[in-house]
């Protein structure tokens, strides 16, 4: 099976990529531009990727860009020029307390777009409550079970924003339109939506580097995240490998 795992920055890709990488020592991906690009610096197109190969396992790890909007994009320009049969969001994220506390994993049950919408005098309205879409994406329920478990995940909805909560009282907000919620990141109905586009099933995984509320920057712990991250990657091979055989048998 191949997959594509689409990460915002170059750290979440290396932790990913390290997960996967077939031998106990640390490494330090060396990312490559895939065949239809160039790293982004400057003018350039094209993402960054890193590939992992494990047995029953081709892994693309790309570097797709802070947001929904660039992380679709990216996994648009992937999807197009290369076939795949899963796509993955990884990354770090805020995690809702206490249920997601800081260094642990969240795996997405559903990848929910949770400032989609329109604000009105009697609250906020999703986009698919206005009639012009939809606003969550549902992971295929016995990947997102098994990758939870094997994983040591939290199995919650995981929420997309384009604004990282930095308040009590937006924490709050998404808490109560939400309360399942398990965490908070940037990218992942973005990257959802591309591949819904190409009929492709998607999986979302975030390491809680922060719990969601007031900004606190002494608080993150990006360092065990990251390392989350890895851990949780190096159990997700397996099952990765595991599905795509029995999507294939299917």
């Amino acid at each position: 099976m191949r997959a594509l795992i689409v990460t915002a920055v170059a750290a979440e890709a290396d932790s990913v990529a390290a997960g996967l990488t077939p031998h106990p020592d640390p490494v330090t991906p060396e990312p490559r531009a895939l065949p239809w690009g160039y790293p982004r610096t400057g003018s350039g197109g094209g993402y960054p990727v890193s590939r992992r190969d494990l047995p029953g396992l081709a892994a693309d790890v790309l570097v797709g860009g802070v947001g929904p909007a660039a992380a679709a994009a990216a996994t648009a320009t992937a999807l197009a020029l290369a076939d795949y049969s899963l796509v993955v969001s990884a990354g770090i994220g805020g995690g809702f307390q206490p249920a997601a506390p800081v260094g642990s994993l969240v795996v997405a049950d559903a990848v929910v777009a949770a400032d989609l919408g329109a604000q009105t005098p009697d609250g906020f309205l999703d986009v698919g409550e206005l009639g012009f879409g939809r606003s969550v994406h549902l992971p295929p329920a016995e990947l997102a079970a098994r990758a939870a478990e094997a994983t040591g995940a939290l199995l919650a909805p995981v929420l997309t924003v384009s604004t990282v909560t930095g308040t009590a009282a937006r924490a709050a907000e998404l808490a109560a339109r939400h309360p399942l919620a398990g965490a908070e990141a940037m990218e992942g109905f973005g990257v959802a939506e591309a591949a819904a586009a190409h009929g492709l099933p998607v999986l979302e995984i975030r390491a809680v580097s922060n719990a969601v509320g007031p900004r606190d920057r002494d608080a993150w712990r990006i360092g065990d995240a990251l390392a989350a991250l890895t851990a949780g990657f190096r159990a997700l091979g397996p099952v990765l490998v595991h599905w795509g055989e029995h999507r294939h048998e299917s």
